[in-house]
């Protein structure tokens, strides 16, 4: 059996698969990011999906803007209720950022 690697092996796998993804494509990475998002909409993925993609988006400095960009260009495909959904899923994402931040904050050793 192998020794533990990590605390978060799944999160490391699913990092490590956006970066080899980033490295397979043509696009360039924000571009990439852009795509992913417009598929998180299209597949109706939950909010920690939506989590982990914004955060390595903001990483490209992809803005608010652009994601609303990505959600006006793929309604016509997937529709309004998808669209919809993701919107929520979004701020979900978003809030549940803001809930790990406070909790680390106040454990202990944090600065």
């Amino acid at each position: 059996m192998a020794d533990k690697a990590s605390d978060t092996p799944v999160l490391d796998l699913l990092a490590s698969m956006t970066a080899d993804s980033l490295d397979a494509s043509s696009l360039d990475p924000r571009t990439l990011m852009l795509v992913r998002i417009g598929a998180l909409v299209a597949v109706d993925a939950p909010p920690a999906s939506y989590l982990l993609n914004l955060g390595a988006a903001a990483d490209l400095d992809v803005d608010a803007e652009e994601i609303r960009g990505v959600l006006a260009a793929v309604a016509p495909i997937v529709g309004t209720t998808r669209v919809v959904a993701a919107t929520g899923n979004i701020v979900r994402a978003l809030g549940a950022a803001v809930d790990l931040a406070e909790l680390q904050e106040g454990m202990p050793g944090a600065d």
